[in-house]
């Protein structure tokens, strides 16, 4: 970690995780079928949604040194993203297939395991200034013990730490994921679990008010379980619901709780409060549903603002 270079702006917001190549359909997979390639995973759709938010954003990871890794570092500067601190390394990139799926029901189907993500290491947070927030997920801590332990680091270092559980029983054990919850949930400012089905699996229970109670004696200053069409469940001390935003479209759920994260760091770092925040996120997260893949549509600010407003989709202006 560093004081930053000289003339280079700090970043606000720093995610830390794994990209991944998205291979998307809108039906069952079979021989023949026409796919969609993408360029998402939980570390990009979150950085995005940071970005958009306003916050000056940066991603911390490792890609291929060839022409998918090179995609990645120009969509995610595409996105609004810092690319500085994307390390590329010898190694595949991980990929997923999923099928778009309006219910967000299904799992993914992952070819990840030894990418060039895996490798992340604590070193590779050496030549970031520290940001005002960093956010990572269980995903990156699932991925191998190296990248686990960059996360803890960060979480260390960082005046905030958010942290999304991200569970995904494809790629770690329930038992697993919640030993990671429980370690790092004393260093967090703000934990966005899921309910009901995350919260059961981890906490074993899907009352999101239960949950968040548990998860703040675990340690943690504030949790914000999001609850899908319920909206989001509050807890920093008082519990307290902020409303659904009615998504305009429902296309496909993939990445619409990293839109929430990632909005919801970034303005964090901008200054909101954690309800302002968390408002803002709703609002984000229900526009992203009308896309399909994680990084299918990222709304911008000005969207999110006007749709946080429940008058619909469209800005009344043209920027925030």
């Amino acid at each position: 970690m560093s004081a930053g270079t000289a003339g280079a702006p700090r970043p606000q917001v720093a995610v830390i995780g794994e990209v991944l190549i998205e291979i998307s359909a809108g039906q069952a997979f079979r021989p023949g079928l026409t796919v969609r390639f993408g360029i998402s995973g939980d570390a990009l759709t979150s950085a995005a949604a940071a970005a958009a938010s306003g916050a000056r954003t940066t991603l911390i990871t490792r890609v291929g040194d060839d022409e998918l890794g090179q995609a990645i570092i120009d969509r995610a500067a595409e996105l609004g993203i810092g690319t500085s601190l994307i390390r590329r390394v010898p190694g595949q990139q991980g990929v997923y297939f999923a099928v778009a799926d309006p219910s967000g029901r299904r799992q993914f189907a992952y070819a990840r395991r030894g990418s060039a993500a895996s490798t992340l290491s604590p070193d590779d947070l050496a030549g970031c200034p520290v940001p005002d927030v960093v956010l990572s997920s269980g995903i990156a801590c699932a991925i191998s013990a190296s990248a686990a332990a960059t996360v803890a680091a960060a979480a260390r270092w960082a005046p905030r730490f958010v942290l999304d559980p991200n569970f995904r029983p494809r790629l770690t054990t329930a038992a697993d994921a919640a030993r990671t919850l429980t370690a790092l949930a004393p260093l967090a400012a703000v934990l966005t679990p899921s309910a009901p089905d995350e919260t059961q699996a981890l906490l074993g229970t899907g009352d999101p008010a239960t949950a968040a109670r548990a998860l703040r004696r675990l340690g943690a200053a504030a949790v914000a379980v999001t609850c899908g069409a319920d909206g989001v469940l509050i807890d920093d001390g008082q519990q307290r619901r902020i409303t659904a935003a009615p998504a305009p479209v429902v296309t496909d759920q993939t990445g619409a709780g990293d839109v929430f994260a990632g909005t919801l760091a970034g303005r964090l770092a901008l200054g909101d409060t954690l309800d302002e925040a968390a408002r803002l996120g709703v609002a984000a997260a229900s526009l992203s549903l009308a896309g399909q893949g994680g990084t299918g549509l990222i709304p911008t600010l000005a969207q999110s603002r006007y749709h946080a407003t429940g008058k619909g989709s469209e800005p009344e202006v043209a920027d925030a």
